[in-house]
């Protein structure tokens, strides 16, 4: 009667076999869910960092304007120059540096999937015993 009651040992597999393939599945979706996630966060750091590279880019022209200007040392047009150089540079600076600082507080991909296997891991060792 008890071994009525029991599984068989390949019954017991086969379940088993099945549990790890749902667990499998479950940690692939959460690994995408957990990459989309943090694509995500990424998206407006990335775009400050592209915005204050463009900003610098157009400070040095207008640096690179201003030199040509103090050459010429025909009129004061080289400070309206310089003062559009430091306006635009000290843009493109806190930009680029907003953007670059945005990237340190996005959060490790898979951060909980790990998390995640790591706890199973120890529930299969209790279950093992």
């Amino acid at each position: 009667m008890a071994m009525e009651n029991q599984k068989s040992f390949g019954e017991a597999l086969r379940d088993a076999a099945n549990n790890i393939g749902e667990i499998v599945r479950s940690e692939f979706q959460l690994a995408k869910l957990e990459m989309r996630d943090a694509a995500r966060n990424a998206i407006i750091p990335l775009r400050d960092a592209v915005m204050g590279a463009v900003f610098a880019m157009f400070g040095l022209g207008f640096l690179l304007l201003t030199v040509m200007f103090l050459l010429r040392i025909v009129m004061p047009e080289w400070l309206a120059a310089l003062i559009v150089f430091v306006i635009a540079a000290t843009i493109g600076g806190a930009l680029l540096g907003k953007g670059l600082h945005g990237f340190k507080h996005i959060n490790r991909p898979l951060e909980r999937t790990a998390a995640n296997l790591k706890e199973q891991v120890q529930w299969a060792k209790q279950q093992a015993r």
